[in-house]
C-alpha cells in the first residue's frame, strides 16, 4: 500500500495573511486541495493522511468533501515543529497499516507535484528502500559567515536542492523518529535531513522546478502562472 502523508500544520507567518497559506483560495480553490487532488488522482496512491493546523481540521474535511477527495482517511493535529507533526501522523499510520507500507511525506503547499514525480518516488523507493525528490542546483552558491559577504563558493555540480516527496517504508520512518527521541533531535528541517543526521544514505528521485514550495505572496503569483501555462508543442 502507498500512503501520502501531507503536512499542512504550518501557520504561514511568512505569507503575512489573515489565514494560513494552505487554505488561501486560488482560482476559487484552496491551495491544499490542489495538492490533495494530485495524490487523489494518482492510481498508485491508496490512502491520504493530512497533518493539519489545529483549529482547521473541520475546515479541511469540509473542503475535502466539497472537492471529492475520497482517499483522505485521516486528519491529524500538528505538533510544535514539522518533525513532531510528521511523527503525529506516523503514529496513526503505525496503528492502522503494515510496517512495510510505503509512505510519501509531502509538503501540503507543494501543489504542483506531478504524476511523474509521485510515480518515480514510489519506484525509486521500491528499488533503494527510500527516495527523496531533488533537482540539481543551477545557480552559483556562496557560503557566508555574516549573511552579507562571502569569499567561498561551493561547486554547484555537487549540490542538489531537495523537494518532497520523501518516501520510505513506514517502519523505517518510525525507526528514525524513535532514534531522534533517543538522541534528542527535535527539530530537523525535513525527513531527509533527519535521516542524514542518523547516518542514512539518501537516494534521489525525480523533482521539478514546478514542484515549488509556496511560502510567499510572490510564490502565489508564480503558481497562478504555472497553472495556466502549457508546454510548447515543439519542446521535447
Amino acid at each position: 500500500m502507498n500512503i501520502a502523508l501531507l503536512t499542512a500544520a504550518g501557520s504561514g507567518t511568512r505569507m503575512n495573511q489573515d489565514i494560513p497559506k494552505q487554505f488561501m483560495h486560488i482560482d476559487n480553490k484552496p491551495l491544499i486541495i490542489y495538492t490533495l487532488e494530485a495524490f487523489q488522482n494518482h492510481p498508485n496512491i491508496d490512502v491520504i493522511l493530512v497533518v493539519c493546523l489545529n483549529g482547521w481540521r473541520e475546515v479541511l474535511q469540509a473542503y475535502a468533501n466539497q472537492f471529492n477527495i475520497t482517499k483522505l482517511k485521516w486528519i491529524v493535529p500538528g505538533g510544535e515543529t514539522g518533525q513532531e507533526s510528521i511523527y503525529n501522523g506516523l503514529k496513526v499510520l503505525e496503528k492502522n497499516y503494515s510496517e512495510d507500507d510505503i509512505v510519501l511525506i509531502h509538503d501540503g503547499n507543494r501543489a504542483l507535484v506531478s504524476f511523474d514525480i509521485i510515480s518515480d518516488s514510489i519506484a525509486k523507493c521500491k528499488i533503494h528502500g527510500d527516495s527523496v525528490a531533488v533537482i540539481p542546483c543551477t545557480e552559483a552558491v556562496f557560503r557566508s559567515e555574516n549573511q552579507t559577504t562571502a569569499t567561498v563558493s561551493i561547486p554547484r555540480e555537487n549540490l542538489f536542492r531537495t523537494q518532497t516527496p520523501h518516501t520510505y517504508p513506514l517502519n523505517k520512518l518510525m525507526w528514525a523518529h524513535e532514534k531522534a527521541k533517543e538522541r534528542n533531535i527535535t527539530n530537523s528541517v525535513a525527513t531527509c535531513t533527519l535521516m542524514a543526521e542518523l547516518g542514512e544514505t539518501i537516494h534521489f528521485s525525480k523533482g521539478s522546478e514546478k514542484n515549488m514550495k509556496i511560502t510567499t505572496v510572490e510564490d502565489i503569483d508564480l503558481f497562478k502562472s504555472l497553472l495556466k501555462s502549457e508546454k510548447e508543442y515543439w519542446l521535447k
